[in-house]
């Protein structure tokens, strides 16, 4: 752990995006401490790169608010045009916003949040990012265009386009353990697409469930977490996460919820112990036991949790999302 976060406090920062809040989970106990108004469509809440601050991305409100890691508590919203995620580069010196209904990427200097920057996408929901192991260029998905961008960091130069199976919905992207290939999850295919990103090529693919969104590796770096969000609420009981060992490519495990359930995006408690996940359209944050899959705690929380942020985590900076570390 950083020694910067040797004060932080274990909380689970959730937004809600159907009622603009951000709620406020403690770790240890799994009780809300508080749930602050946070404004319209608030989406994810991201680490600085620096991992002095947190922010939720407030799209609707076109602004950031930031939150302090030691006391769990909001500070001033920051004007920030249609954040829906918010990502940073390697060297830390620029912050990137995509601003997904905007279809653009705008980069950022993360100290006076002054634009530097704009970048028009030749796509539409562009929103999810992860780097490659040298850090030269990303990748990110176009959620609804079908279609995944490789990006220059430097200068925001769209070096190629890949584009999926017809009918594609590509949602988070994570690159593996090994550094070699990205996992990109696709929530209408209900699986991962495996990409070389240095040929922007699809070699392969995993089912793993319906609805697949978000991608988190183990803090051991033997499995990646896959969440399947189902086709829209815990009735269909479609929903559950999927355990994929990245070396393989095969499915290891695979964890069904209990009556139903809709996990969506979040992150690996600092310890490795637990999975967060919030239910997007079950108004509820489930927190699994990763020895086995059980589900150890559903927590109730606004409407509409989307992108929480477990806190704190492991790594020297943050490039951004719920917890993208290196």
């Amino acid at each position: 752990m950083s020694p910067t976060v040797a004060n932080a406090a274990a909380y689970v920062y959730v937004p809600s995006n159907d009622k603009g809040t951000v709620t406020v989970i403690d770790q240890a106990t799994l009780k809300v401490i508080q749930t602050y108004p946070a404004g319209d469509l608030v989406q994810h809440v991201v680490p600085s790169w620096d991992l002095k601050t947190l922010y939720a991305n407030v799209s609707g409100g076109n602004r950031l608010l930031p939150f302090d890691p030691v006391t769990g508590k909001p500070g001033q919203p920051i004007v920030v045009d249609a954040p829906y995620n918010l990502y940073f580069t390697p060297d830390g010196t620029s912050a990137i916003v995509m601003a997904e209904r905007r279809d653009r990427m705008d980069w950022y200097d993360p100290v006076t949040w002054k634009r530097v920057r704009a970048v028009s996408v030749p796509c539409k929901g562009v929103n999810h990012a992860d780097w490659s192991a040298d850090e030269k260029w990303f990748l990110v998905t176009c959620e609804f265009s079908g279609s995944v961008l490789k990006v220059d960091t430097s200068t925001g130069a769209i070096l190629g386009t890949l584009t999926l199976k017809r009918g594609a919905m590509p949602q988070d992207v994570r690159l593996t353990p090994d550094g070699t290939k990205f996992y990109v999850a696709d929530m209408m295919a209900g699986g991962v697409w495996i990409v070389d990103g240095a040929k922007l090529a699809v070699s392969g693919f995993i089912p793993t469930g319906v609805g697949a969104h978000g991608i988190y590796p183990s803090r051991d770096a033997k499995v990646m977490y896959v969440s399947n969000r189902g086709h829209g609420g815990s009735h269909d009981h479609a929903g559950s996460v999927t355990v994929v060992d990245p070396t393989t490519g095969k499915v290891v495990a695979n964890w069904p919820i209990p009556g139903g359930g809709s996990p969506d995006m979040g992150g690996v408690s600092a310890d490795g112990t637990r999975l967060w996940l919030s239910g997007r359209y079950d108004d509820e944050v489930y927190v699994f036991d990763t020895s086995d899959g059980k589900v150890l705690a559903r927590i109730p929380v606004p409407g509409g949790p989307h992108g929480l942020c477990v806190w704190p985590q492991p790594g020297r900076y943050s490039l951004g999302h719920t917890g993208n570390l290196r």
